[in-house]
């Protein structure tokens, strides 16, 4: 008998492994490519241009899911989820693998470089990733419910393994130094009106330290992060010891729940013999209600983490130094995975506890964007409880609505697949519509500030 527990025991901790290497491959190539960013930027003609031009390529990438929802939609059980997922994993190792070689290469477009093929392949990433949205969570319906907490735990490494070998790597690593920066335009057309000289000021100006090693190798690495889910999702597949821990029942309770004309899912008898009408969602056991509150924190939820707040991160972290914005960006990094690691022990299906975590990270929210607003001089620049602030605010923000997006996952989880491939479709609708409100307000209206990591002026 204690072998027998044993041996289960083993095969659910291999199943548990493999489903977070599966979940690493979800977003690991688009959060690598980010973090490459400082070592990228010098070297491509669109300069610092070039993270304006990624947000837009990854929101038309969303026309993946979009693609993969329509087809659940109106033709279901047509779509062949392995094979997409098969075909979208190695379609990301491969781009992962091209950029590698090409991320260096321009075209000249109309009398103008652009970096043509490093824009072309982002687009391809992109797509891999945000359909990884609408195709992994459906899948991790197969197997027991438990196993869907630990993929989001490889979701979340998928963030924070690329971060971690680039601070390995350098990236963005930098001394301030004594330099020489002249005054603006503006500054100095006023004062050559008023016959004044014009003298160079002695200012401290961030030095950047090469890398340890190349964008190449990272690219690389990031091409062997995507095998490696690759092949743990081959194994989830056909691995016996897995195919033991996959759900019957859950894939019972979703069929007999289609098989049920309309009718008969919107009308469930109550304890008292009478008939009520409730949700055709999933299997009935919310209301329409319930069900948009859950969507709607979902992709608000979303847009926060994944578009919102990202965008702003450096205008309210840089002003407090750079260390403050490293160490934002690391524990960010660090809350998501162990939000989903709290999970698999604590895992809550309350909605009045989702709204109240929810409302929580919202007003955290609202405290980052604050600063970023007041940037280049936000409450406390020059105090370190201002840095001690900056930096809590960010793991909190990031670790309380990573958890309230657990809930929802599992939530969604026990009302069926459709359901999951709908929780896919709102994750990416969410970031998306962040984007579009922030895409403006930060490189074409300019409403934010940066600061300078070296000099506080207030």
């Amino acid at each position: 008998m204690n072998v027998l527990r044993q041996r289960r025991s083993n095969m659910s901790l291999l199943t548990h492994v493999l489903a977070c290497l599966f979940g690493m491959g979800s977003w690991v190539t688009i959060c690598g490519l980010w973090v490459e960013l400082p070592l990228i930027v010098p070297q491509v003609p669109e300069g610092w241009y070039l993270p304006s031009y990624l947000s837009v390529l990854i929101q038309v990438a969303n026309v993946g899911p979009l693609f993969v929802t329509l087809m659940h939609r109106f033709r279901p059980g047509k779509l062949n989820e392995t094979a997409v997922i098969y075909f979208i994993v190695s379609f990301g190792a491969l781009a992962s693998l091209l950029l590698g070689f090409f991320w260096k290469e321009a075209v000249v477009v109309q009398g103008v470089r652009r970096s043509v093929p490093l824009l072309l392949l982002t687009f391809f990433i992109s797509t891999v990733d945000c359909t990884s949205s609408v195709t992994f969570l459906p899948f991790m319906m197969r197997l027991k419910p438990e196993y869907l907490t630990t993929y989001y735990v490889g979701e979340g490494l998928s963030g924070l393994v690329p971060a971690l070998v680039a601070l390995i790597q350098g990236v963005g690593v930098m001394q301030c130094v004594n330099g020489t920066q002249n005054l603006n335009l503006n500054e100095t057309t006023l004062l050559q009106g008023r016959n004044e000289t014009v003298e160079p000021l002695n200012r401290l100006v961030p030095l950047y330290l090469p890398a340890n090693f190349s964008a190449e190798a990272f690219f690389f690495f990031l091409a062997a992060m995507m095998l490696v889910s690759l092949v743990a999702f081959l194994l989830l597949n056909h691995l016996p010891a897995v195919t033991r821990e996959r759900t019957r029942r859950g894939i019972t309770r979703t069929l007999d729940a289609a098989r049920k004309s309309p009718e008969q899912q919107s009308m469930m008898k109550s304890q008292n013999g009478e008939q009520k009408l409730n949700s055709r969602f999933g299997t009935g056991t919310y209301s329409w209600p319930q069900v948009v509150y859950i969507f709607v924190i979902m992709a608000w939820a979303n847009a926060l983490t994944n578009s919102v707040l990202p965008s702003i991160q450096s205008y309210s972290c840089l002003p407090y130094g750079n260390q403050a914005y490293h160490w934002s960006a690391t524990m960010a990094s660090v809350a998501n995975p162990v939000a989903c690691f709290v999970a698999m022990f604590y895992s809550q299906r309350s909605l009045v506890l989702m709204g109240l975590l929810t409302g929580f990270g919202s007003v955290i929210g609202i405290y980052i964007m604050g600063m970023a607003v007041l940037s280049p001089c936000p409450l406390l620049v020059d105090d370190i409880s201002g840095v001690v602030l900056i930096v809590a605010a960010w793991t909190f923000f990031v670790l309380t609505l990573s958890y309230v997006k657990v809930m929802v996952a599992v939530i969604l989880r026990d009302e069926g697949h459709s359901a999951l491939v709908w929780c896919g479709a709102v994750v990416q609708l969410g970031s998306m519509l962040g984007a579009v409100v922030m895409f403006p307000l930060v490189n074409v209206y300019s409403f934010f500030a940066s600061g300078d990591p070296c000099n506080t002026e207030c």
